[in-house]
């Protein structure tokens, strides 16, 4: 159900849930200082309430609401990509709803870069939780016509158009001495990250089954995850998903492909993407949809090159598929 800006507004502050538009994916939203609201998320997502949200808020200056520190290196990143998509996990707030933080100490912040979600923050003065708006480990959503598909018709959803970006946000933990850490590789890289940080990224003090332990839990970190519903298998290079392709058909099953850059051309449905990361990734998951609604019994994905310029779109395509 379309809703505009107006009635979004209402419903999030009688505590409803409405799927709204973002740079990165569309977000499941609820006023994040209303733990019922907050619940309902969980309810309709399907989702492990130990996964902690990330708060979107409407700009830097309502960092200090949420969170006890602002270290230097925190407000750098934040001048240098708010609005944007970058999420910051900060130290929380005692009075931060440990449903938000998933009983974890600290709070996910990040500032979107949409005119619409700034809109609906800013004229409704909210602070909304926004975790993609679909069913644990499926396919994010970057329409509002996915919204629908994925959760149905009744979810109210404001429309802002495709989104540009396309994945989820980079995660980057900012400690209360200003060591920062990688949680979940996005469109703005690593590099720029310590470009602006100007300290080198922390890796976790111990390793194995404790290093886990050691980062703060965040989205994303679930072993399956963004996947569509048709199985998806992934390959290195274009001869390999061809030589695959050829005994799946052979064996009578259907499939369909999502191609990277040029090669080879297949005899069966595909969607081809450019070789450029940005491209890749604002059409990722879109694509993907587009291919799962096809309903063949395989997906094959071509992967792009083990470069840090594609590290989220690896990140995305490794736990959305197997090798």
């Amino acid at each position: 159900m379309r809703v505009s800006l107006e009635q979004a507004i209402a419903e999030l502050k009688n505590g409803g849930v409405v799927a709204i538009p973002t740079e990165t994916v569309y977000g499941l939203a609820a006023d994040a200082t209303n733990d019922n609201a907050l619940k309902k998320i969980f309810a309709i997502k399907q989702r492990p309430a130990d996964h902690p949200l990330i708060v979107h808020i409407g700009d830097m200056n309502q960092v200090s609401d949420w969170a006890t520190t602002f270290p230097e290196v925190a407000i750098k990143l934040a001048e240098a990509f708010w609005p944007g998509p970058l999420t910051l996990v900060l130290p929380a707030q005692p009075h931060v709803s440990r449903v938000v933080r998933g009983d974890e100490p600290t709070v996910a912040l990040r500032v979107p870069n949409h005119p619409v979600a700034l809109a609906l923050l800013k004229q409704g003065n909210l602070s909304v939780a926004a975790p993609s708006a679909n069913l644990f480990t499926q396919l994010s959503p970057t329409t509002a016509a996915h919204v629908e598909a994925g959760l149905g018709e009744s979810i109210s959803v404001l429309d802002g158009g495709a989104c540009h970006v396309g994945i989820e946000s980079t995660i980057v933990s900012v400690s209360s001495n200003g060591q920062w850490q990688l949680l979940r590789p996005g469109m703005i890289s690593e590099e720029d990250i310590a470009k602006v940080a100007a300290i080198t990224n922390q890796a976790p003090s111990t390793v194995g089954a404790d290093a886990k332990q050691a980062l703060p839990k965040v989205p994303g970190q679930h072993a399956l995850h963004y996947s569509p519903r048709t199985p998806l298998l992934l390959f290195k290079d274009r001869q390999s998903l061809i030589e695959e392709s050829e005994a799946l058909q052979a064996a009578g099953w259907s499939c369909a492909a999502l191609l990277i850059g040029d090669g080879d051309e297949v005899n069966f449905q595909s969607i081809s993407l450019p070789n450029a990361p940005e491209k890749v990734a604002e059409l990722l998951y879109s694509s993907l949809h587009c291919l799962d609604a096809m309903k063949v019994d395989r997906l094959l994905v071509e992967l792009p090159p083990a470069l840090p310029s594609w590290l989220a779109v690896l990140d995305r395509l490794s736990r959305a598929g197997y090798r």
